[in-house]
């Protein structure tokens, strides 16, 4: 996996950088850094920490996600990319007035930002050109080399450095944890509902290092659509559903396209009650920091005999 990406060269202590993040992901890496003031311009979506949505925003999407169903959503994103139209664009006028040092932004997904190539060009059209930190990771440790990425090139070495190493230990401690038992469950992570697409990139990883088995996502790859009769032939104990960039309420809105399929009834998890909805869009859509609460909420899901219950309702909620 490679990482696109040009260091910034200006001084640690130079508190006028203006940073420009067009990913929810970074805009919180930019924040757990101590980046906040320097942050100037962000996307519709960063919503995290709070004060983010008091950001100047550069990025609009051109599909009202509230107002469509996932089904609605998948088809319009479809059109969009077989007809190589981008799904967000860049407010030009706005982003021009930020006048960025910085760009952070990604190569991973065209469902999940703002095109490169836009970016570049509306890169290019400033007066002053500024550095792009184009992030790509694919896995959980990935995500901690782009925070430590982040950091040196905005004078945070240390401050990334550390952050880093406290995330480690929290997955540390989750592993070691996890391992202590012999019973490793089948486990389903849903990243959209209609159609069904299976949890790709980090989130493999994440169940199995909360002590699980993950039967539909390939770890390290992207999220994959799939024909229901392979998440019934996977058996999965545990279902956790995670919908990209939906919360726990816009899921409980939907499960009614879960309920009519057939055999949903007949699934182990739906037997014993363990199938869960989690807030996708905080804890497992997003390469940040808080996919080590994600992964701290999986343990919680998938072995409550070692991990106390600790999420909170608008985390992580037990649906049947």
């Amino acid at each position: 996996m490679a990482h696109s990406l040009i260091i910034l060269r200006i001084g640690a202590n130079d508190s006028s950088m203006r940073i420009c993040s067009l990913l929810p992901s970074a805009t919180e890496i930019a924040f757990a850094l101590g980046l906040g003031d320097s942050v100037v311009a962000v996307t519709h979506e960063c919503d995290y920490p709070p004060e983010a949505r008091t950001k100047q925003r550069v990025v609009k999407s051109i599909i009202d996600a509230a107002r469509n169903g996932s089904a609605e959503i998948d088809q319009t994103i479809g059109k969009l990319l077989r007809a190589k139209k981008g799904i967000y664009t860049i407010d030009l006028p706005r982003f021009r007035e930020a006048s960025p040092d910085l760009i952070l932004t990604q190569e991973l997904c065209d469902v999940c930002a703002v095109d490169y190539n836009e970016v570049v060009a509306a890169a290019n059209s400033l007066a002053r050109k500024p550095e792009i930190i184009s992030l790509a990771p694919t896995l959980l440790s990935d995500v901690l080399r782009d925070i430590e990425l982040v950091g040196e090139a905005a004078g945070k070495k240390l401050e990334a450095e550390a952050l880093v190493s406290r995330l480690k230990n929290r997955i540390d401690r989750v592993r070691e944890q996890a391992s202590c038992s012999d019973y490793r469950p089948r486990v389903a992570c849903i990243e959209w509902l209609d159609p069904i697409y299976s949890a790709g990139h980090w989130v493999p990883e994440m169940v199995e290092w909360a002590g699980g088995i993950d039967g539909l996502g390939k770890k390290g790859a992207p999220s994959e659509k799939m024909d229901w009769n392979r998440v019934m032939q996977a058996a999965p104990e545990v279902i956790v559903l995670m919908p990209c960039g939906f919360d726990i309420e816009r899921i409980l809105k939907e499960m009614h396209l879960l309920y009519r399929l057939p055999g949903w009834s007949d699934l182990p998890a739906v037997k014993s009650g363990n199938v869960f909805a989690v807030n996708g869009s905080a804890y497992f859509n997003r390469s940040g920091p808080r996919l080590v609460d994600g992964l701290e909420i999986l343990a919680q899901i998938i072995h409550p005999e070692i991990f106390p219950w600790q999420a909170s309702p608008e985390a992580a909620q037990r649906l049947n």
